[in-house]
């Protein structure tokens, strides 16, 4: 763990062969890591890469979707195996990968896939991580009562993480109503952040209104709600926390979210900038300055609920073209 005091777990989101058998082994060493996190985004832009031609040239041309999970699921069990003593030592030392983002809309399709993926890694510390839809957030609930962590990705509303939530407790309560004294499955919930700055930075400037925090104070008041609700077995992960453009410290959403129990998944260039300086955790800030803050936002006539909406359809869109781009390429 990153910071043991405050219980706050750096991951690193980016998964690729070399880099597992490189770099990834000394970021584990040294403590700067304790998980990590993939998604078709991060697969499309590893598959390209030297380390896979071989591999792809000699695959009998499968069916790309097979081709596919072979690679993702062997990429997937290798940081499994090496963050094993981090998970057996209660660190976290997850490792998570996305059933097809195609399936958003079909519950039934994702948790099939879900447990088919998690018994292909045959891994304890492997996530499966699903969108969170309607259908997603029963899948969600399926997986985790048959033992299967999750990780609930592309959250940007309160109501996506409530919905969560209750499909954790849910699932959790499924899972220790059959297995008496094992040990619970894990979530996390994923909660993107730096989008609101780049989608609403120029209009919240217009108004005179401060930029770089609005996905910060949203990410904050999700946390509260999160840790309000305290479900033991599910911890907040702040996402998409990589910095695009000027303005902003290569690692301000790092610096800026590192709050008690929570957890940070960031590119490796983050990551690096990160560590040049030493962090202290932070207080998140309270619930009565986020309201004031969003009130002030309502007030600019910014519309809050339909940025929502956007990003997460946005979000949903750009995972499918990834993963749609993945299976043109194999």
């Amino acid at each position: 763990m990153y910071d043991n005091e405050a219980k706050f777990s750096l991951w690193c989101d980016f998964i690729e062969r070399d880099f597992l058998q490189n770099e990834f082994n000394s970021l584990l060493e040294k403590g700067v890591i304790n998980g990590s996190t993939s998604n078709p985004a991060i697969f499309k832009t590893a598959f390209a890469s030297p380390a896979y031609k071989q591999i792809i040239q000699n695959s009998n041309k499968r069916h790309p979707k097979d081709l596919y999970e072979i690679l993702a699921t062997q990429d997937i069990k290798i940081a499994a195996c090496k963050m094993l003593k981090n998970y057996a030592n209660g660190d976290d030392g997850f490792v998570s990968i996305e059933v097809d983002p195609n399936l958003s809309g079909e519950t039934a399709a994702t948790i099939e896939e879900g447990i088919r993926l998690h018994n292909l890694i045959s891994m304890p510390n492997v996530m499966i991580k699903i969108p969170a839809t309607k259908e997603g957030y029963e899948a969600m609930s399926a997986l985790m009562a048959r033992g299967i962590s999750v990780n609930a990705t592309l959250i940007f509303s309160p109501d996506q993480a409530k919905n969560c939530l209750e499909a954790f407790r849910e699932g959790s309560k499924a899972y220790a109503s059959r297995f008496v004294d094992t040990t619970m499955p894990k979530g996390v919930i994923s909660v993107f952040v730096s989008r609101f700055d780049r989608k609403l930075d120029e209009t919240m400037s217009a108004k005179s209104l401060p930029t770089g925090q609005i996905g910060i104070m949203n990410a904050a008041n999700i946390y509260h709600i999160i840790e309000d609700f305290g479900l033991e077995n599910v911890r907040t992960l702040f996402a998409s926390t990589g910095v695009k453009g000027g303005g902003l410290r290569g690692d301000y959403y790092v610096r800026e979210l590192m709050y008690k129990n929570s957890i940070n998944t960031a590119p490796i260039e983050t990551i690096k900038e990160f560590i040049k300086e030493k962090a202290e955790a932070k207080n998140a800030p309270s619930k009565e300055n986020i309201s004031s803050f969003f009130q002030i936002v309502k007030n600019n006539e910014i519309d809050i609920n339909a940025v929502y909406k956007e990003l997460l359809a946005d979000g949903l869109k750009q995972f499918v073209s990834a993963f749609d781009d993945i299976m043109k390429s194999l």
